[in-house]
């Protein structure tokens, strides 16, 4: 059975225009116009990813997010109209996986949820990655420090896939970008920026005493073994 996109988008025009491209390529579709019913229509369409408009009635989209990411990490990427950086980082703190500048092509938009969902669904070839005290299950998509589980979104768990499978190497952002979301476009380095941010602090609050995750100057971030 094809996988199904929640859109979540007022406007019309826009939300025929995504659903065309989106079912031409293999999609079932529902839509939502009205952020107050985002909630309760999630939990009744079950998707596997969501495409969540940031300006909505009722409920705006960075609410609507932070209440579906307390009941699930289904995939969201958020479209917005909204220029200002800060606005799509608050998305991507509150547990946004990409997000979508408008205007925007619908192929663009159909390569993104291709992509998203490739990295959520692959079969992995190892089932479990466990260094020290951590431990990833690929197959499950659960990740325990210890002894505790700790949620993820898609974006961060695959970041900490990808950093784990090559201790204290040090990832770029671009390569991040390229190896966790599918691209490496220009402007989208802040994406890795905040998700590593996220990432720490889920850790920190299991792993306070040592920084798993460092920065390093000019270069990006790598996988401190825990031990």
């Amino acid at each position: 059975m094809s996988q199904k996109i929640l859109i979540i988008e007022d406007e019309k025009k826009i939300a025929d225009l995504l659903r065309e491209y989106l079912e031409n390529s293999g999609y079932r579709t529902d839509w939502i116009d009205n952020g107050s019913l985002a909630v309760s229509g999630f939990k009744k369409v079950n998707p596997s990813l969501v495409l969540l408009d940031l300006m909505l009635p009722g409920m705006d989209g960075i609410e609507v997010c932070k209440e579906l990411r307390k009941i699930s990490n289904i995939p969201i990427i958020m479209v917005t109209a909204k220029i200002e950086e800060v606005d799509r980082l608050i998305g991507l703190e509150l547990g946004a996986d990409d997000y979508i500048c408008k205007p925007f092509s619908p192929r663009e938009v159909v390569a993104r949820v291709k992509s998203v969902l490739r990295r959520v669904f692959i079969e992995p070839e190892t089932r479990k990655l466990v260094i020290g005290n951590i431990s990833v299950d690929l197959e499950t998509k659960t990740v325990t420090v210890n002894d505790s589980d700790i949620v993820l979104t898609p974006s961060e768990f695959n970041l900490l896939r990808v950093m784990m499978s090559q201790t204290n190497r040090v990832f770029s952002r671009n390569e991040l970008l390229n190896k966790v979301q599918g691209y490496d476009f220009d402007g989208y380095d802040r994406t890795i920026d905040t998700h590593i941010k996220n990432l720490r602090k889920k850790i920190r609050s299991v792993i306070p005493d040592k920084e798993i995750i460092t920065s390093v100057y000019g270069s990006g971030y790598k996988f401190n073994h825990p031990a």
